[in-house]
């Protein structure tokens, strides 16, 4: 197999390839076999049908056809791999020339590739790297934020009598229609105002209703065969409940830790605040550090990959190819792009291994 190289762009290459008949003769008997193996001919058991029968009853350039399918994935590895390319994203194959169509068994297989490819990416010299992080503190604060995690882990959920308030827990029936035609429905569900994960919408909705109160909004659906559809949601407060923290007091150390007063579990808290503030320092470092080598360093990203995860992320999202919010995030996901090729350069050059902590 013969392949030529071209560089179209920092990130693009196109690779002409010529696979001479005698490599490409396995595959056509391969793809030979396995017509003979799906067909049924009068006087022949399945799978036995000899190769110049399939041939003349099926053609010469249907069996061309199954060979040079199934094996131009493996040609075209093969090729990248010959030419040392880093390939990303999808190739465009395009098949100039197919042999053998006539039942000779000379010429070549001729098809061009042009793939999209990591870009080349030169790293500084990291010794001469200096970068400045804000350094974290452990105060008072920090150690009040993990003493009222703890807190609510030990919480108990009252009913209220009162319209529902942002935070507040809400036991809830929801009924989504399109059309009149009830689309998807759920009972008795548990939601706290303002976490975000379920219907767009819903927040305000809830918020201001009371216990056996109703309303409607307007919605697209989140999931589903009708997913990005918008629907009418009608949604039924059952209660409005809030979580009341037990009194952080000594009692509560007992019960929640191992500790046997307040102060002693506060101290403890204190320390593994610390902890987590030494992680800190070290993961603003690494990312002080990933900003400024993106800022100063030429990484060009392929155009078609930047759309593909566009793409995605609005398909996850359930939102059309097209829709403005793809230019909302195009940026980012430069940028995400640029991150990803840099830290896979680092990865490849110095060898990071991963172990199971």
């Amino acid at each position: 197999m013969k392949t030529e190289s071209e560089k179209l762009s920092p990130t693009r290459v196109k690779l002409t390839v010529e696979v001479p008949f005698d490599e490409l003769k396995p595959a056509v008997e391969t793809a030979t076999k396995k017509i003979a193996d799906q067909v049924q001919i009068p006087g022949f058991r399945k799978g036995k049908v000899p190769s110049k029968l399939v041939e003349q009853r099926f053609g010469r350039p249907a069996i061309m056809q199954e060979a040079v399918n199934d094996a131009l994935p493996d040609f075209y590895q093969q090729a990248a791999a010959e030419s040392e390319i880093k390939p990303v994203g999808r190739p465009e194959v395009e098949i100039t020339e197919v042999p053998g169509l006539d039942g000779s068994e000379e010429g070549s297989l001729l098809f061009t590739v042009e793939q999209d490819v990591r870009p080349e990416i030169e790293l500084p010299d990291f010794s001469t790297y200096e970068v400045e992080i804000e350094e974290p503190t452990v105060d008072e604060d920090a150690v009040q934020v993990r003493l009222d995690e703890l807190r609510e882990r030990f919480g108990t959920l009252v009913g209220v009598d009162r319209p529902a308030q942002d935070r507040d827990f809400v036991s809830l029936d929801m009924v989504a229609t399109i059309d009149d035609e009830e689309i998807e429905s759920v009972e008795g569900v548990s939601y706290q105002i303002g976490e975000g994960n379920m219907l767009e919408g819903l927040d305000e909705a809830l918020i201001g209703l009371s216990a056996e109160e109703t309303t409607t909004f307007t919605s697209k659906l989140a999931g589903g065969d009708r997913a990005g559809e918008e629907a009418q949601v009608k949604v039924t407060a059952q209660s409005v409940k809030v979580r009341e923290l037990p009194e952080a007091d000594d009692e509560f150390a007992q019960m929640a830790s191992e500790f046997d007063t307040i102060d002693e579990l506060k101290e403890d808290l204190k320390k593994q605040a610390a902890a987590d503030a030494e992680g800190n320092r070290v993961a603003l470092a690494r990312n002080a550090l990933l900003e400024k080598l993106l800022e100063e360093l030429e990484i060009p990203v392929p155009e078609q990959l930047v759309e593909d995860e566009i793409l995605s992320h609005l398909e996850n999202e359930g939102k059309e190819a097209g829709d403005p919010h793809g230019e909302e995030i195009r940026e980012d996901t430069e940028k995400a792009v640029r991150a990803q090729f840099l830290l896979d350069e680092i990865n490849g050059t110095r060898e990071v291994n991963v172990d199971q902590s």
